[in-house]
Parts: C-alpha cells; sequence; structure tokens
C-alpha cells in the first residue's frame, strides 16, 4: 500500500496516481536493470507520496510493475485493486493502450475520444510526464507504450457508472489532482456531469435522475428509456439540475421515493438525510392537519394523507425543478413507492 500520515479519516490515492507510480517503477526496471520496492511521484498540486511497489515482472523489451490501490477512508470499489503499468519501447513518443480490466470507449461526450483506452487526460499527462522525466534520467529516449491493466477490472467496473457512459470492457483511469479524498461528493456529481455530456453527444432527447433504484428501474421501465440516459443523481438534484441548466436536453424526469420528493417540493436540492430535512409544520400547514407535526418520516405522513400528498410533492418537486432550469427544457417528475409503483406524476 501507498503510505500516508494516519488522520482521523485517511486520504487515498486515484487509479491514476497508483498507474503513474507504476510507470515510473516499470521504466526503472527497464531502463536501470533494478527492482525498486517503492517509488516516488509528485503529484499535480506537488504532493509527493510515496509508493510500495507489489508486483514486478520483466522480458525482453519490456517490463511491468504493480500497486495495490489505497483509496483511504472512501468507499472506493477499486480500493484494494491491483493497478499494473506494463512499459515497451515504442515509436511514436508516449502511447497508451487498455489490458484486461481496464476499459474503452465506445461512445462520444467523454473526455476522450471513442475507441480509446479509458484513462483519463490527467493521468496520461501524469504518465507522459514521468516517462520524459524517467527517460532524462537514465539518458533514454521517451518512445514507450504503456499498458494499464487491472485484474478483475471488468468485473468491478460493472459497480460503476461505466456501462452507461459507453466505456466497455473494464474501468477507467481516472484523477485530476491523484488525491481521494474521502466521502467526496465531487467524483459523484462528476459522473452525473459525463452522463449528461454522453447524453448530449448522442442526441438524447430524454434523461432522467432518480434518487435510489428503486425509482430508477420504475423511471427506466415507464418510459423506455437507454441505460445512457439514466443519470444516477442520488442526492444531488441541485447538482443535476445547475450543470443540465447549463448543457441542456430536450426533456428530463426526475424520480424519487417520498421523502426525497417531499424534500424537493420543500425547496431543498441536496437530498441527503444528513443536509436537508422534511419540514413536518409546513406540512401540517400545507395539509391543514396539525397532526402531522407529530409524523416522523414523510412516508408515515403519506400514510395519514394519503394520495393528495403523493400528488402534491410531484408538482412542488415539479416547480423547484422548473425553477433552475431553462424553459427550452421540459420536465416532469414522478413520486414511486418502495414496490416501485409510480403513486404522482406531474408536468409534461
Amino acid at each position: 500500500m501507498s503510505r500516508k500520515p494516519d488522520t482521523e479519516l485517511r486520504r487515498g490515492w486515484t487509479t491514476g496516481a497508483c498507474a503513474t507510480a507504476a510507470t515510473r517503477a516499470a521504466l526503472i526496471m527497464l531502463w536501470g536493470a533494478a527492482r525498486p520496492m517503492s517509488v516516488g511521484i509528485t503529484l499535480p498540486r506537488g504532493e509527493q507520496p510515496l509508493f510500495d511497489i507489489t508486483h514486478r515482472d520483466q522480458g525482453d523489451g519490456w517490463a511491468e510493475a504493480g500497486i495495490v490501490k489505497d483509496a483511504g477512508d472512501d468507499p472506493d470499489v477499486t480500493h484494494g485493486a491491483l493497478i499494473i503499468a506494463r512499459v515497451r519501447r515504442a515509436p511514436g513518443g508516449v502511447t497508451f493502450r487498455a489490458g484486461a480490466g481496464v476499459g474503452r470507449v465506445t461512445m462520444p461526450g467523454l473526455p476522450i475520444a471513442p475507441g480509446e483506452p479509458a484513462i483519463n487526460p490527467v493521468p496520461r499527462e501524469m504518465m507522459t510526464k514521468i516517462v520524459h522525466e524517467t527517460a532524462a534520467e537514465f539518458g533514454k529516449s521517451p518512445d514507450i507504450e504503456i499498458t494499464i491493466s487491472i485484474p478483475g477490472g471488468a468485473e468491478i467496473a460493472l459497480k460503476t457508472w461505466n456501462p452507461r457512459l459507453g466505456i466497455e470492457g473494464g474501468l477507467s483511469v481516472l484523477g485530476t489532482t491523484g488525491i481521494v479524498r474521502p466521502f467526496s461528493c465531487a467524483a459523484w456529481i462528476a459522473s452525473i456531469h459525463r452522463g449528461i455530456d454522453v447524453a448530449r453527444s448522442n442526441n438524447t432527447p430524454h434523461v432522467a435522475g432518480c434518487t435510489g433504484a428503486t425509482s430508477e428501474r420504475a423511471v427506466q421501465a415507464h418510459y423506455g428509456l437507454p441505460d445512457h440516459a439514466m443519470l444516477d443523481m442520488g442526492d444531488f438534484a441541485g447538482g443535476l439540475l445547475k450543470y443540465l441548466a447549463r448543457h441542456p436536453v430536450p426533456r428530463i424526469t426526475i424520480g424519487g421515493g417520498i421523502g426525497k420528493m417531499t424534500k424537493l417540493a420543500q425547496g431543498a436540492r441536496d437530498l441527503h438525510s444528513g443536509r436537508s430535512q422534511v419540514d413536518f409544520a409546513a406540512l401540517a400547514a400545507t395539509f391543514d392537519r396539525p397532526d402531522l407535526t407529530g409524523a416522523n418520516t414523510a412516508l408515515q405522513a403519506l400514510e395519514m394523507v394519503g394520495p393528495p400528498m403523493a400528488e402534491w410533492a410531484a408538482e412542488g418537486a415539479l416547480k423547484t425543478v422548473r425553477a433552475m432550469l431553462p424553459e427550452s427544457v421540459a420536465a416532469d417528475t414522478l413520486v414511486i413507492d418502495r414496490a416501485g409503483t409510480i403513486l404522482a406524476k406531474a408536468g409534461v
């Protein structure tokens, strides 16, 4: 694992940082006839972590090294994955290939063109820089082909947004700073943005953002939407709608359970339980039901009020959604119960 000081919540290192360090180690093996136990690299913001090398191999004209990714305390599906970089001499400067477990881009809208390995621009820049630095150190030409592999990556990728983004066959090599910050919302919101980019590039007329898996299945089935039209919104309604306002599509559906949709109807844009709450006093005033102030959950309030509350939540959520979007974007909202039944719909 990479070494870093312990804190209450440990940060970790991105796949791109691990791939860069592995590339450095493989180049030392290729050019220096040494098998380093650890290597250090400089990240885009100046941090200089040290990475332990856990895999080494080499043959005629090639060498490879591997690092076990440590994502710190972030719930990253690639935590513990082995990131392997194989380097070999090849004309044409620094080039990249996708090995086993690394995906290929198949749809437009991502920062990497279709047909290319799913290795994002900043990791490519980091690896290119490390090739040039190491080549200068050993007096070699920086004409190197880098193949990144992640054993088991195809299976891990099924737990990510990659299939919807048109990345097939494995994981992406990601990272802009090299650092994984624990429980950061940034990666999730960035994935929402990429989903919108892909939908726009493919002229998708109708997209949907849902608060969870049940509502997502219900909305997708109701409208017959393709996978790449489904944006993994989760709690980040505001993040989705702000980006959509600047990068519009013809139509957006927002779907969710009664709790999240009630908060959206009351004007909340971050629907996480730790960052917004249902205002039961306001609900009591809305429905002229003083007893609603004693409700513990929106679901309990729904049971007390009945269908009119689901209809109110759909209409109120629609008002919040429309307030954030240009008139050119058509919108509708669906309130869905835990069994996947649509309780109410508003809009379009």
